[in-house]
C-alpha cells in the first residue's frame, strides 16, 4: 500500500503531539546564523562547475548535533536518519531524499577540524545570545571531566616513546598504522580508578547552566593547569569563582586576587592539617552552587548519549569536545526558552526578539 502526503503528515503531527524534542529545537534556533562560519569550507574557489555539489553545510552541521545528541557512530548516524522520520524532519529531508552517507559525515567533520570552525562556531551561538541581551555574567563555575576514547593496546617499549611525546620509529615508516594510533591520550588515575583519553574542561554561568568557555587537554593534564584558559574576565563572566578543591593553591588564589576575582574555591585539607569548622561550612555552601556544573555532565551522560568519543587524536577530540558542549548549549537553551528564563523564542540574527 502507498503512503499518501496525508498519511506522512498525520505521521508528522503524531510525532508533533508526543513532544518531539527535535522540533522543538528546530523552532528556537535559526541555524542559518551558523551559515557564514561554515560558508568558509568553500571559500576555495572550485576549479570547474563539473562534479557533485556539496551537501548543505547548515544541514552537515544539524547532523553533526544529532550525531551528538544521541552520540552516535558515523554509520549509525546514517541508518538512523534513514529509518526515523523525526530526524528527517528535524534535517528537512524528504522520504524521498538522499541521506549523506557516513563517510560524508566523516569529511565534513574533517573539514571543521582542518578549518578551526567549531570555537567560533560555539562562540557564534553566545554572540546570539548576548545580540538578545543575555549577558552571561552571574558567576562562573569552573570544573572537568574525563572523556573516554578507545584504548589503545601498545607495548611497554611503545608506550614509554609515547608518554615523552615521541613516535616508535616503526610507526613512523607505517604511516596507515600510525593513523589508526592515538599518541596524544593519555592515562591518569583519580579516586583509584584509571581513566584513558582526554578531558572537557568547561566554565559554566551559574544562573543559567551555559557553557561560556571550554578547552580539551589530554586526561593526566591536571584541572588545575587550564583554570586561565577558561577562566573569564570579571566584567564578562562574573567576579565570584567556584571550582572544586583541585584548583585551589597559593598561586591560583594569588592570581584571582590580581584579576580582581573573587574565590569560591574549595579549601582544602593537608597531611597534619585537618579543615576547621569554618572551613567546612564554607565548602558545604560553596558546594550548593557548584554543583550546578554536575548537572551539565550529567545531562551529557544521561541524555546525549554519554560523554565517550571514538575518535583518534588530539584534533579530533577537541572537535567531538567542542561539537559536544555546543550541542548542550543548543538543548540548554530550548530548555531556558520553553521555561520562559528568557523573554525570547527563538535565537536568529543580531537583534532578531520575538517569533521569526
Amino acid at each position: 500500500m502507498q503512503t499518501s502526503l496525508f498519511d506522512l503528515e498525520n505521521r508528522y503531527a503524531s510525532l508533533s503531539e508526543a513532544g518531539d524534542p527535535l522540533e522543538r529545537l528546530d523552532a528556537v534556533i535559526d541555524w542559518e546564523i551558523f551559515r557564514p562560519i561554515l560558508a568558509r569550507i568553500d571559500a576555495k574557489a572550485r576549479k570547474s562547475a563539473a562534479g557533485r555539489k556539496p551537501t548543505c553545510r547548515v544541514r552537515m552541521f544539524k547532523l553533526l548535533v544529532l550525531q551528538r545528541l544521541h552520540n552516535l557512530s558515523d554509520e549509525r548516524l546514517q541508518y538512523q536518519v534513514t529509518d526515523r522520520l523525526s530526524f528527517m524532519r528535524f534535517l528537512g529531508l524528504e522520504l524521498c531524499g538522499d541521506v549523506p552517507d557516513a563517510r560524508t559525515v566523516w569529511a565534513f567533520r574533517e573539514a571543521l577540524k582542518e578549518h578551526r570552525l567549531v570555537e567560533p562556531l560555539f562562540d557564534r551561538l553566545n554572540q546570539a545570545l548576548a545580540d538578545l541581551g543575555v549577558e552571561l555574567k552571574s558567576g562562573q563555575i569552573i570544573d572537568a571531566t574525563f572523556v573516554p576514547v578507545p584504548i589503545q593496546r601498545n607495548g611497554r617499549e611503545d608506550n614509554a616513546l609515547i608518554k615523552q611525546d615521541a613516535v616508535p620509529v616503526d610507526w613512523g615508516k607505517t604511516p596507515a598504522k600510525l593513523a589508526q594510533k592515538d599518541i596524544d591520550a593519555r592515562w591518569t588515575k583519580k579516586g583509584g580508578q584509571s581513566h584513558y583519553g582526554y578531558k572537557n574542561h568547561i566554565n559554566i554561568d551559574r544562573a543559567t547552566k551555559l557553557i561560556t568557555a571550554h578547552t580539551c587537554t589530554p586526561a593526566h593534564v591536571h584541572d588545575s593547569q587550564v583554570l586561565g584558559a577558561i577562566l573569564r574576565d570579571k566584567d564578562e563572566g562574573g567576579e565570584a569563582v567556584w571550582a572544586d578543591g583541585a584548583y585551589r593553591s597559593d598561586e591560583q588564589e594569588q592570581g584571582l586576587k590580581d584579576s580582581r576575582h573573587a574565590s569560591q574555591i574549595h579549601e582544602r585539607a593537608y597531611r597534619n592539617k585537618p579543615l576547621t569548622k569554618e572551613q567546612e561550612v564554607s565548602n558545604t555552601a560553596k558546594s550548593r552552587v557548584r554543583a550546578r556544573v554536575e548537572h551539565v555532565f550529567g545531562h551529557m551522560e544521561n541524555s546525549m548519549g554519554g560523554i565517550f568519543l571514538n575518535t583518534i587524536g588530539a584534533a579530533r577530540a577537541a572537535v567531538g569536545v567542542g561539537l559536544m558542549n555546543l550541542t548542550y548549549n543548543l538543548t540548554r537553551i530550548e530548555t531556558l526558552i520553553r521555561k520562559k528564563v528568557f523573554d525570547f523564542d527563538r535565537i536568529g540574527a543580531s537583534g532578531m526578539r520575538g517569533a521569526a
